[in-house]
Formats: C-alpha cells, structure tokens, sequence
C-alpha cells in the first residue's frame, strides 16, 4: 500500500474544520428554528468525535505486537472506522429523518434566515478546505483512478471515511442552503422539512457506502489490486525465481502480511536455497516497506 496520504493531516483538517462548524450552526438552529439547520449541526458534532475516535484508532493501530496479538493491531483503525459509520448513520442520518419527519408533521416559520444564510456560506467554505486538504492527501495515493475506484479500492479505512463525510457534509450544506433560502422567499416552512429529510437521506446512503467498505477490510482484504500486480511483476522478474505458484496478501491497518509459494531455480545446494530466498525477502520487503510480516514457501509443484 502506498503510504503517500498523510491521515493525520487529514483528519486534523477535518477535525478543526467540524467543531468550528458545529458551534456555528447550533448558534444559527436556536436562532432561526430551522429544521435543516438543526440537523446540519447534530451532523458536525457526530462528524468532529468521529474525528477524534479516528485519532483513536490510528493510535491504538500503532502497538507493538505481543503474544495475544502476534501480528499487531493495525486492524484496529479497521473497527473504529466502522464505528464511525454506524455514528454517522445514527445521529447525522437518523436524526435528520426526524427531525424532517417532525417538522413536516409541526411546521415552524423560520427566524432570522440572515443568520442561517450567513452561518451556511461560512460552513460550506470552511468544509471546503477540509475536503481540499483530503482530497490533497488521497490524489497522493489515487493514481490515475478515479475517487470512486479509489474508494472502492482504498485500504486506508481512515482515509475512506473522512473522504465520506467531507463528501455527506459539503452536499449536506447545499441542501440546507438551498431549504432556508427556498424558506425565505415563499414562507413556507415545507421546505425547510424537505431539506432536512434530503439531508438525512443523504446521510444514510453516505454512511451505508461506508460502512461496506469497511466492512470487508474487518473480513480481511488483501492489497490494492495495483499493488498485488506490482508485488507479482517484482517476483516473476527476480533471477532467483522460476515460477510463482501463489501469492497472499492480507491489509491489516498500514501494515501487509504477504505469503509467497514459488518454485526456485536450482542452486546445488540447500544453503544456495536459502541464500535465494533470503536474497529475495530482503529486496521485496525494500520495495514494499509496508510488508512487515513476509512468509516464503519454496516448492516445485502448485499442490
């Protein structure tokens, strides 16, 4: 995996960028009783301690391994990240379905929508340099794919959500724009509903897509399919290998679990063997450093 993405950075962006978003909006959804801009703020709070459970998980992915955990926590980010999703989708997505769902049913003219108006350009253009900084980070890693086969393909969980929810917050924002600013000029509080049931709506889908992805990292993914084809390529042109039998890979965190079965070319000895082998493990683990655990087996059949 390549480690170019600086997900600190990214989500120190964030991070910064949510909190002061969050007091805005809470000042402007007391101010105004705007359904939209309620939900928008329940959404950067549940955005900004997502942040910092993140900050968790990258920390707790970095302990040494033990006995109990042999191959280290890097899988850690893994679960955290998940959480993540399940908080997004419970109070940013849920939430905004009720609040939607009552403002239809208790309609309620809205207040001061200079102040809403003015709280939602400043939050759209500080979310903007959030996702301007993720999006600096991921283009590092992305290559010329585009972001959703780089989402889908992504091994930083990490990475994956902040991307999500800078995405779920800026399209969020508009749609709250769009609710109070539609609110204002007609008077009707329908609305401001509609936006909120939008927003949650959006929320949700968001988070699902996720939460997918994560998920099938906590099963357990191999590399990045571009990575494996270069971890292949590297082998079969090593002098040291006749063939390649089998390759396995597991992504737990930053860290790579790489097994390899291949037939060696003769060296007239066992120790000319293991020097070959040796040989090989030293340059793969120079060209992959995210390979911390690589494991050799040489065979002369694919059995």
């Amino acid at each position: 995996m390549a480690h170019g993405a600086n997900s600190v950075r990214t989500i120190l962006y964030a991070l910064g960028a949510n909190f002061s978003i969050a007091v805005a909006k809470f000042v402007a959804a007391f101010v105004t009783g705007s359904g939209a801009m309620m939900a928008e703020a329940i959404h950067s709070v549940a955005d900004t301690g997502n942040q910092v459970l993140l900050l968790l998980g990258l920390k707790q992915a970095k302990r040494p391994p033990n006995d109990d955990y042999p191959l280290g926590y890097g899988k850690a980010i893994y679960l955290w990240s998940f959480l993540v999703a399940l908080l997004l989708f419970s109070m940013g997505g849920m939430y905004s379905l009720y609040e939607g769902w009552h403002k239809l049913h208790e309609p309620e003219a809205l207040k001061a929508p200079w102040v809403a108006i003015g709280v939602l350009i400043f939050a759209i253009v500080a979310e903007g340099a959030s996702m301007w900084g993720c999006l600096t980070e991921v283009n590092k890693v992305r290559g010329t794919r585009t972001l959703w086969k780089w989402f889908r393909e992504s091994r930083q969980s990490e990475l994956i959500v902040v991307f999500g929810e800078d995405l779920a917050a800026l399209a969020g924002l508009v749609l709250a724009l769009i609710a109070v600013v539609a609110t204002f000029i007609t008077g009707n509080p329908l609305y401001d509903a509609l936006g909120t049931l939008a927003i949650g709506i959006l929320l949700v889908l968001i988070a699902i897509a996720i939460a997918v992805e994560v998920k099938a990292l906590l099963i357990g993914q191999g590399v990045e399919p571009n990575t494996r084809q270069k971890m292949l390529n590297f082998l079969t042109e090593r002098e040291q290998i006749s063939e390649v039998f089998s390759m396995r890979s597991l992504q737990m965190g930053n860290d790579v679990m790489v097994a390899i079965k291949a037939r060696m070319q003769p060296t007239g000895s066992e120790l000319g063997l293991i020097q070959a082998i040796n040989e090989t493990e030293v340059a793969f683990k120079q060209a992959f450093p995210e390979v911390v655990w690589l494991f050799f087996e040489p065979d002369i059949t694919d059995d």
